[in-house]
């Protein structure tokens, strides 16, 4: 198992310290945990997981939840230095299979999942331990350190139906860290609103940034647009929370709900934006913050300045400035730097960008010489270097926070008798930022029931991955080498639905 090691750019020199052990660490509806509650279980975790020697080789699976002890298990993995595999609970059953071959997990946590045949000789890791007793850890082992050390693997959608894997190393978390408390940090015994799932970076991010920044959490278990009005309106302890636009949505439904004045900062990602959105919340005196990133630059690496409520950006279409001691150009298809306002694909250098993914085919013509990132998007750069996004990777939708590869639902609906060929594209949507289309072209011009074809997706794909609508076509236009034309389908179905 390796993975191509680039040279970094500018690394980060600041260290973090420990947050003292009278903060408070997290928080739900019903119980508080205090920085000492989770040093207390890092040292109950460290003893019970010695004697499985878990590694860079051997990392830590986790089937994440939006549960108190998943939240104890990443932090203090993190303090530990063990490399954690955050998964969905829902994981399909043959990704799974390939993740374990692949990454060899030493052990396994889940709060709800029984043990899968892939890992019935992998011992499942269960917190034990009186949280009430001394902590015995040695902090000299649970200092911020180790900066060339991987923190975890996650996954991301790529061109195929087999995700990459991304090694985060820990100076990448660092260095996200430090570049986005110039923009915003919350103050110790605050609260970041933690409604993302904790397999994507996203998620995840808050929670190593809390740490870093001796903040503190609050988890829901689940996204209830209620709850969090009620949390961002009326508790004064709330600075900060991490959205995606359809859950953002979701909030502004109601007409009447406003942020307290103590509130901060609302972090926007995961999703195309639309200005509409970015109107509305500044309207509404909720203080967003756009941004741009993925997996490969852990989390957001650009991001508007934080503004009080009823601030403007101007212009809004932009995502801000990519953060020092970062680097970005934009380039031609050839490679070669274009001028300010010339759209081309968005390159990246510096300490946030990760190494390398796992799988070592997949790093072919991923950088340059010199160790710039190609993104493979697309976008431009005003004459004050504000970035503006004019296209993600070219076939992944971002639907609602989720990463929807293509390939994988065609390859799904391809397998079935009475479907001749299949392409899915995202096309834009307000609530979900995009949402997946597919277009079916029946066996024996024989019609299609939509509602059967995603009765039968349910047994192969999670939830978010169906597409929300089923269009029936004469032909799938492709290229003269067989790709699909995924820009023709979405012209034709914006057209058709009047939206062009």
């Amino acid at each position: 198992m390796g993975f191509t090691h680039k040279m970094m750019a500018n690394p980060v020199t600041k260290s973090y310290s420990l947050p003292p052990e009278d903060l408070t660490f997290l928080s739900t509806r019903k119980k508080t945990f205090k920085y000492r509650d989770l040093f207390r279980f890092a040292d109950n975790m460290y003893h019970t997981l010695q004697p499985h020697e878990l590694s860079e080789s051997k990392p830590l699976l986790l089937f994440t939840e939006n549960k108190p002890e998943t939240v104890l298990v990443i932090a203090a993995c993190f303090l530990l230095e063990i490399p954690v595999v955050p998964v969905s609970s829902e994981i399909e059953q043959n990704h799974l299979e390939r993740l374990c071959s692949q990454l060899n997990p030493g052990a396994w946590f889940s709060n709800t999942r029984r043990s899968d045949h892939c890992l019935r000789d992998t011992p499942e890791f269960k917190p034990g331990g009186d949280l009430s007793e001394e902590s015995t850890l040695q902090k000299t082992r649970t200092r911020f350190r180790n900066p060339e050390k991987i923190a975890g693997y996650f996954q991301t959608s790529g061109s195929t139906a087999v995700p990459k894997i991304v090694p985060v190393k820990r100076r990448q978390i660092f260095s996200a860290a430090y570049a986005s408390e110039k923009n915003f940090k919350p103050a110790q015994n605050r609260y970041w609103l933690l409604c993302l799932p904790m397999n994507h970076v996203g998620g995840i991010s808050v929670i190593y940034r809390s740490l870093l920044y001796h903040s503190a959490i609050y988890l829901v278990p689940e996204f209830d647009e209620q709850n969090i009005r009620s949390l961002l309106n009326n508790n004064k302890q709330f600075e900060a929370a991490s959205m995606v636009p359809t859950m953002l949505e979701r909030v502004l439904e109601d007409s009447f709900f406003r942020v307290q004045f103590n509130f901060k900062a609302l972090l926007l990602g995961g999703g195309p934006i639309s200005p509409e959105l970015v109107n509305r919340s500044l309207t509404r005196g909720v203080p967003i913050v756009t941004s741009y990133g993925m997996t490969e630059t852990f989390a957001q690496i650009a991001a508007n300045p934080m503004l009080r409520s009823g601030g403007m950006y101007i212009p809004r279409k932009s995502v801000g400035k990519v953060f020092e001691p970062n680097e970005i150009e934009i380039r031609d298809d050839n490679g070669n730097p274009l001028p300010w306002l010339e759209s081309g694909q968005i390159w990246l250098r510096g300490p946030q960008i990760f190494d390398g993914y796992l799988q070592e085919e997949l790093n072919f013509d991923t950088f340059d010489q010199d160790g710039w990132f190609n993104t493979g998007d697309y976008g431009h750069l005003n004459r004050k270097k504000l970035l503006f996004i004019e296209s993600r990777r070219t076939d992944l939708i971002l639907s609602g926070g989720e990463n929807i590869n293509p390939v994988e639902v065609e390859e799904a609906l391809a397998a079935f008798t009475d479907v001749s060929d299949a392409a899915v594209a995202g096309v834009p949507d307000r609530e979900w930022g995009q949402k997946a289309v597919a277009f079916i072209l029946p066996k024996n011009q024989t019609p299609v029931d939509p509602e059967s074809l995603r009765s039968r997706l349910k047994s192969v794909l999670q939830a978010y991955k169906i597409p929300r609508e089923f269009v029936l076509v004469d032909e799938i236009p492709r290229t003269a080498t067989g790709k699909i034309r995924r820009k023709d389908l979405r012209e034709r179905y914006l057209k058709e639905t009047g939206q062009k």
